[in-house]
């Protein structure tokens, strides 16, 4: 994947198209679960390779491909949590949450589950979802998970235990065949 990046900033047109392909569904999961955003997660995943391919020039190789687009990724949804927070929310109507839940899709196999999954995960103060996610979630080792994050990787353990512990601590919590799926599909 480094290879395929490092080409990528030479003008290999080939190399690129693999390295996206290789990372999109990885970028794609992250930042949705990091922003808790699912049907914004293609426009954040697009945002972070548009930043990404702007600055493959200047990608030296010193870590992972995927660790240095997981960082453009983890700001890339910062940004627009900042974004986000200045700009004023409107909506045509007073419950427009109630609107926005009766549109969601019902019947589809696993919506309980995932919406559990959801909740439990924003429930998690952020640091510690980040470390969750990227490392039972997308598989990437403390060492890799401590770059992204930008913090020891000592850190990360640590929040990774906590974050267990809080969702293992909410499954048992709360009543309900839902959460008792949902608790054994997140566990690693």
């Amino acid at each position: 994947m480094t290879d395929w990046a490092l080409a990528a900033g030479g003008g290999d047109r080939e190399a690129a198209d693999r390295f996206v392909r290789a990372t999109y569904e990885d970028v794609r999961r992250f930042v949705a679960y990091l922003s808790a955003d699912v049907p914004g997660a293609d426009d954040l995943a697009q945002e972070t390779y548009l930043r990404a391919m702007s600055g493959l020039a200047r990608f030296a190789g010193r870590s992972c491909a995927r660790t240095w687009l997981l960082s453009i990724a983890r700001r890339v949804v910062i940004d627009r949590h900042r974004t986000a927070a200045v700009r004023p929310r409107t909506a045509d109507t007073a419950d427009w949450q109630g609107a926005a839940e009766r549109a969601q899709p019902r019947h589809v196999p696993g919506f309980d589950e995932s919406v559990a999954v959801f909740d439990a995960l924003r429930r998690l103060d952020p640091a510690r979802r980040q470390a969750f996610v990227l490392t039972q979630v997308l598989g990437l080792s403390y060492d890799e998970a401590a770059d992204v994050a930008g913090c020891p990787v000592g850190t990360v353990r640590s929040r990774v235990a906590r974050a267990r512990r809080e969702l293992a601590g909410q499954w048992r919590a709360e009543p309900g065949e839902g959460v008792a799926v949902a608790a054994g599909s997140a566990a690693p």
